[in-house]
């Protein structure tokens, strides 16, 4: 792909260089590589569309070699990596030891901080300014914040205390109406009434020459203008301006220098701008596995995953049961509640990128007898761990959690891996924790949920599901399946990765071993009686998850046996972050393949019979 203009880039202080004609050319070109990429690699399209003059314009103004720039979730810098360095490499974006979807200061000096999750921008912005007093040192402080993650209190946090604490920062609003999904909120309704506001527009362009004329002006401006809010704050507000036209900005943010104490501008972008099919369905080319550039269509193989075995589910029970009621944080196509939204809009809630109000919300549901189910990525979930303790688990109320994207998480590295929730779901008093092997266990696993009175999660991961060993046709809390006794090893496993259990047993029995096979289903409780009559036969566990080892499965089993002569191995994630990469391929990496625990299984069979 020919880039002329950005191939004479080598660092942001080049730009310099270029007129704001040339800067405008750099934009579409910078724009056909993301296209490009991201057709080919997977990722977030339509945010990083929509961020490309603005960050143009700030990498013009600011010298981000010293001063900081702090993307909120960091899933629209893919512009912003082309001129620091990274253009070279940018064809492995998402892929394993390639460049990051997101920002990280172990892969470039100019990423002020690691971002992944939302909402983070302003409170690290106070981090940064105070650490800048500290040292007296002398460097401009700029974050980038969404619309859509001004839905989340930590954003308000942030905001509140860089207004109290009154120092030299530069907000920088990127408003382009969306998060993932269309926004939602009392603050999506303020910035619509900021942008549209024709009395507004009308006073930005008013002449109010005299000194009455322009006292006139502020008073109108205090009655009848929503940026009040922002000077509430204490924030001096600027804007709105339009996000793709880079002299305004560049003016904007020049002014934003000379200006004391904390500065807010807000700009308006269009989301997949450039691309007609992700201006036109921006929530799908959100976040998008790779697709076709000429037909916008995905190349996926057409297998049903979990999420779209929980939405058949979720809206055939719903039918039947008017009591259930379906809470998402901004994740309503993800998560595959859009058919039940489409049906009951009355029992649905899409709180923003708010998991903290999502659980306490549903907490409040099921104390008044509703049956709400909470269908988060399990990632996201972790920052409302509090909420499942203190509103959901003291009570003992029923709300059913769906943890999606559990386990390993193919592409977008150690920011988005779900590999701590068995661990942090387990040790909650009154928590049922399962794991579906496949869609029609998650099925089945999700109506027994709806009958039993006490919190309830369903596991599991990012990935298409075929595989269906039984049909019990009902599950019983606690109850796991003994698939096969053995005399020589024991497998116990659970979820999606029991198909690999089932693949290692068969592995074994090729080579002349008898083996035991056990679907746990349940992390929480055990089943304490199947795990101890068959570890009996043999002696020797080996348990296979997806998880990390500390606090995991594996560690929940080997808490039974603890007094037991049982020889237990764990196989699972180990203590540190998963990179990104394919979840099969690191899966493997892990060792959680049948060719290595196969080698390590042969090795404790081995010393048993010797």
């Amino acid at each position: 792909m020919k880039t002329p203009l950005l191939d004479s880039v080598s660092s942001p202080k080049d730009l310099r260089e270029f007129s704001i004609k040339e800067l405008e050319l750099i934009a579409e070109e910078m724009r056909s590589i993301i296209i490009d990429t991201v057709s080919k690699n997977g990722g977030h399209l339509a945010p990083n569309l929509g961020s490309v003059e603005f960050t143009l314009a700030l990498h013009r103004v600011f010298d981000f070699s010293k001063d900081k720039i702090i993307f909120d979730v960091g899933h629209q810098s893919y512009s912003h990596k082309l001129i620091t360095g990274r253009k070279e490499l940018f064809h492995t974006l998402r892929k394993y030891e390639g460049v990051s979807g997101y920002t990280n200061p172990e892969e470039s000096t100019y990423d002020a901080f690691l971002a992944g999750h939302s909402s983070t921008s302003l409170a690290l912005a106070v981090g940064f300014v105070k650490a800048r007093e500290l040292k007296k040192e002398n460097y401009q402080i700029v974050a980038v914040i969404g619309d859509g993650a001004m839905t989340a209190g930590e954003a308000y946090e942030g905001l509140n205390i860089l207004g109290h604490i009154g120092k030299k920062v530069l907000v920088v609003l990127n408003d382009n109406e969306m998060s993932i999904a269309k926004n939602v909120g009392a603050l999506s309704r303020y910035l619509y009434k900021l942008r549209s506001s024709k009395i507004y527009q009308a006073l930005k362009k008013g002449n109010f020459g005299s000194y009455f004329g322009r006292k006139i002006k502020l008073a109108i401006k205090e009655l009848l203008l929503p940026n009040i809010l922002f000077e509430e704050f204490g924030f001096t507000y600027l804007g709105p301006i339009d996000g793709h036209n880079i002299r305004e900005m560049m003016e904007v943010f020049e002014r934003s220098k000379n200006i004391k104490g904390p500065v807010l501008v807000h700009i308006m972008t269009k989301k997949g701008k450039g691309y007609t099919f992700a201006e036109e369905d921006p929530i799908k080319f959100h976040g998008t596995e790779a697709f076709d550039v000429e037909t916008g269509n995905g190349n996926s193989a057409n297998k049903k995953t979990f999420s779209e075995y929980f939405g058949e589910v979720l809206a055939e029970e719903s039918k039947k049961n008017d009591k259930i009621f379906a809470i998402t944080a901004a994740m309503p196509d993800g998560t595959k509640m859009s058919q039940f939204k489409e049906l009951f809009p009355e029992r649905y809630l899409d709180v923003g990128i708010a998991e903290q109000s999502a659980v306490t919300v549903a907490a409040a549901l099921a104390k008044e007898g509703l049956r709400p189910v909470v269908a988060i990525y399990s990632t996201f979930m972790q920052r409302a761990f509090d909420q499942l303790v203190h509103d959901v688990a003291i009570l003992r109320l029923p709300v059913i959690f769906m943890l999606d994207r559990g386990g390993v998480v193919s592409d977008d590295g150690p920011t988005h891996q779900g590999v701590f929730d068995i661990s942090y779901m387990r040790i909650i008093p009154n928590f049922i924790v399962s794991a579906p092997k496949d869609g029609h266990e998650l099925q089945s696993l999700f109506r027994l949920a709806l009958n039993c009175n006490t919190p309830f999660v369903i596991r599991y991961p990012k990935d298409t599901t075929e595989f269906k060993l039984t049909d019990k046709g009902s599950y019983e809390i606690g109850k796991s399946e003994v698939i096969y006794s053995g005399s020589d090893l024991l497998i116990v496993s659970y979820g999606a990765v029991f198909q690999t259990a089932m693949k290692l047993k068969e592995e074994l029995e090729k080579r002349g071993h008898s083996v035991g096979l056990i679907n746990a289903i349940y992390v929480k409780p055990l089943d304490k009686d199947a795990l101890i009559s068959e570890a009996n036969k043999s002696k020797r566990i080996v348990t296979i998850e997806d998880n990390t080892v500390i606090g995991g499965f594996g560690s929940a089993v080997s808490e039974i046996f603890s007094s037991y002569d049982v020889k237990i191995h764990s196989f699972g994630i180990n203590d540190f972050f998963p990179e990104q990469g394919k979840r099969k391929f690191l899966l493997e990496k892990y060792g959680v393949s049948v060719e290595k625990m196969s080698q390590v299984c042969e090795r404790i069979i081995g010393e048993k019979k010797n």
